[in-house]
């Protein structure tokens, strides 16, 4: 047997659909599962186990005739007998129809017969659930798993590696995490001067407890500002999904904001405290709050957080 998953979204969307193949994988132990993704997504799989074939597709609105047409083809030569589709756009919907798959399952939408088995789009519930919502099509019914990856071997000795350069292996380590142009108030993020209160608590309480930024998926920016201001400060720098996952997964506390190392900090089992602009609701998966805090701004501003609201929480935990 062979199945598709068709998931547009970026690195955290594939990730949080991952306890969805987990069951998938186990209500069809000997069935082959490949997935479609956006090219800058494929790198979320190199932590996941249960796929075997990851194949891209643009879903966003820049795919023309031709790209369709590619797509139909490569689907129909692989002969799919199951087909997931996590999107809405009709498009995906017609054309897993004209291959003539014969159980299709996506969301209940406006244009329902395009698939064998429709299910409810319960958009009040979390993205990892309303993910798993889709097993409903195939008749399975059972809870949502956790949230895991799987580490490759080699991911694990480099974080070993990288560990002994930063001299951090027998100390341990906090991580911050924050993503490209959060160094203004105005752009949504959270202030460098505020970090910089952060870091400078810390080196006050903790001196021998290293403190590592994590410059990942873009963010050179920001991380050679922190490090301008905090030439004391280390810097990592994984080069994959893998990579990013092992070094969040050996750290004492991840401090970050709303993102892929958030996401993995979780997965892995890392304490991590996270600052959200969104209720933690609609961001963290449920029954996550033994291994994620989060730190929710007063309004939609990230900035709007004062570095003593987020220091409380560190020392309390």
């Amino acid at each position: 047997m062979r199945i598709l998953a068709l998931v547009p979204g970026g690195i955290s969307e594939q990730i949080l659909f991952f306890p969805t193949l987990e069951d998938l994988k186990k209500r069809y132990p000997q069935a082959t599962i490949d997935a479609i993704v956006e090219p800058s997504s494929k790198s979320a799989y190199r932590v996941c186990p249960h796929v075997s074939e990851v194949l891209t597709f643009d879903f966003k609105d820049r795919s023309g005739l031709a790209d369709y047409l590619n797509l139909l083809g490569i689907i129909r030569d692989r002969e799919y007998d199951i087909a997931l589709y996590l999107g809405k756009r009709w498009t995906i919907g017609l054309l897993l129809w004209l291959n003539g798959i014969s159980v299709r399952v996506g969301y209940q939408t406006k244009t329902p017969w395009f698939f064998s088995k429709s299910v409810p789009l319960q958009n009040d519930r979390h993205v990892v659930d309303i993910y798993h919502d889709i097993l409903q099509g195939l008749g399975i019914q059972s809870p949502t798993p956790e949230l895991k990856v799987t580490l490759p071997r080699e991911d694990i000795d480099w974080a070993g590696s990288e560990q002994k350069r930063l001299e951090i292996k027998d100390s341990g380590y906090v991580l911050i995490y924050d993503r490209e142009g959060r160094s203004q108030a105005n752009d949504g993020g959270y202030p460098l001067e505020k970090w910089q209160k952060i870091v400078e608590d810390f080196r006050q309480k903790q001196p021998n407890l290293p403190i590592v930024l994590l410059q990942a998926l873009g963010n050179n920016q920001w991380s050679a500002a922190m490090t301008a201001s905090n030439p004391d400060l280390k810097l990592t720098n994984p080069s994959d999904v893998g990579k990013l996952a092992a070094i969040v997964a050996g750290a004492n506390l991840l401090l970050c904001t709303e993102s892929v190392p958030m996401h993995l900090a979780v997965a892995v089992g890392t304490y991590a405290i996270a600052l959200l602009k969104s209720d933690a609701s609609k961001i963290l998966p449920p029954n996550t709050q033994d291994r994620c805090v989060s730190i929710q701004a007063p309004s939609d501003r990230i900035a709007d957080i004062q570095p003593e609201s987020v220091l409380q929480q560190i020392w309390r935990s």
